[in-house]
């Protein structure tokens, strides 16, 4: 059991004159225009709510207030909860209900209920001692006071409309100077990714190129580019996410359009990436090689960057510069090297273990020359798509490598801490060995 927190992980808990105590309302249930009187402990079922199960929390309280800021969480997190103000009469409602959100005021109401899990105790006012003691009773996992808990609360409801799963493994690709090939096998992994059977997300995080859509052949194909999402603030719906963006070679897009759009605000950035990571699977991110608010909210949720970076000195060169911005940003930063001149001809450019080690990054692998991939770029086939390839099956072997699902969101409200300001770690790290990086941050209760 855990206070709980805020956007920023400030801690809260409180209770309203005490567990138990009767609100406005009487016994009849929180008079409200347009409900129909419940028949099952009391209760309502809030409009447009399902009754006899839903997607939604079960709430109960006969606080007005208190119900009021609850519905209207549920209405941002597009959930449709149930609303009682005792507990319910029919037998496996209660176990039934994917998360229970109880009113400091109705905690005397539900003492004798089972024992489950997705309990919480939800109150406005200030702390008191009581309140602890009410949500050992309860079984509650964390003791919310709002507002300072609004922000978590509506995430948890989010995730339970959305159906709460594990976070995509994400991976950026940029490139240690321009034209290093970083678009190319950006596409190439998020290819091979969706033909292996993964739900797969491609974004095309650079304004300023010539959009991933065109390298794929999908400029045509209907859905939304990055200037609709650029007013997007909060939490984004996964599912609306995903139903929304074209879907090219068996997985989804978010590129750039034709328009002078050049930049998306950061919060907006935040916002797609987090409903595109919900979803699980595999999130591929071709990323600017530039510094600034937007490309740090990228950075933030990747779990694993690739700089890659051709055998020739300027180009390591210029990659220091490059890696030195994307260091204090990525939890896990490793080199992908792609050889200088003619393919099998020795004696051009640096070995690939000299690039790793002049950059002071772990390798990655070696980018083989593809003909087929470079031909493609004219001919329509996207990169990676032909499976015998040396291009997929490179990217094959470094899917191979980090075939971890993604890590389990944590539901406390510390998750949503680290969220915010990701922690150092993550599963292809691990998969590619070696650890280098800092003790995970977030926020304690």
């Amino acid at each position: 059991m855990r206070a709980g927190a805020g956007a920023h992980g400030e801690a809260g808990g409180g209770v309203r004159g005490g567990p138990g105590r009767a609100r406005p309302g009487g016994p009849g249930g929180v008079p409200r225009p347009g409900w129909g009187s419940g028949d099952r402990g009391g209760g309502a079922a809030a409009p447009g709510g399902a009754p006899d199960g839903g997607t939604g929390p079960l709430i109960v309280t006969e606080d007005p207030g208190l119900l009021d800021d609850l519905l209207r969480l549920c209405a941002a997190a597009g959930a449709r909860p149930l609303v009682l103000h005792t507990l319910p009469e029919r037998r496996g409602e209660w176990e039934a209900a994917p998360l229970v959100l109880i009113g400091d005021d109705a905690a005397a109401r539900v003492d004798a209920a089972p024992r489950r899990q997705g309990v919480l105790l939800v109150g406005r006012d200030r702390w008191e001692p009581a309140v602890w003691q009410w949500a050992v009773r309860v079984g509650a996992e964390h003791v919310l006071r709002l507002p300072e808990a609004e922000a978590w609360l509506v995430d948890r409801i989010a995730d339970v409309v959305e159906g709460a799963g594990r976070s995509a493994r994400t991976v950026g690709v940029v490139g240690g100077r321009g034209g290093a090939g970083a678009s190319t096998l950006a596409c190439a992994l998020a290819v091979t990714a969706a033909a292996g059977g993964s739900r797969t997300v491609l974004v095309d995080a650079d304004p300023l190129g010539g959009g991933l859509d065109v390298l794929l052949g999908g400029e045509q194909a209907e859905g939304l580019r990055w200037p609709a999402f650029a007013r997007s603030r909060g939490r984004v719906a996964r599912r609306a996410l995903e139903e929304a963006l074209p879907e090219v070679h068996g997985l989804r897009l978010l590129s750039w359009d034709r328009s002078d759009t050049a930049a998306v605000a950061p919060q907006a950035v935040r916002a797609v990436l987090g409903a595109a990571r919900r979803g699980g699977g595999t999130v591929v991110v071709d990323l600017p090689r530039r510094a600034g608010g937007e490309v740090a909210e990228a950075l933030a949720q990747l779990d694993l960057a690739l700089l890659v970076v051709p055998a020739e000195l300027r180009a390591v060169a210029a990659a220091r510069r490059m890696a030195a911005v994307l260091i204090p940003e990525v939890r896990d930063l490793r080199v992908v090297v792609r050889p200088a001149g003619a393919p099998g001809v020795p004696g051009h450019g640096l070995a690939s273990g000299s690039v790793a080690g002049l950059l002071g990054l772990p390798l990655a692998g070696v980018l083989p020359h593809d003909p087929a991939a470079v031909e493609a770029q004219e001919t329509g086939p996207p990169p990676g798509s032909g499976p015998r390839g040396p291009l997929a099956r490179f990217c094959r072997e470094l899917w191979d490598r980090a075939a971890g699902p993604g890590p389990v969101p944590d539901d406390a409200p510390e998750a949503d801490a680290r969220e915010a300001t990701p922690g150092r770690g993550g599963p292809l790290r691990s998969a590619f060995g070696g650890d280098r990086t800092a003790t995970p941050s977030g926020a304690t209760a």
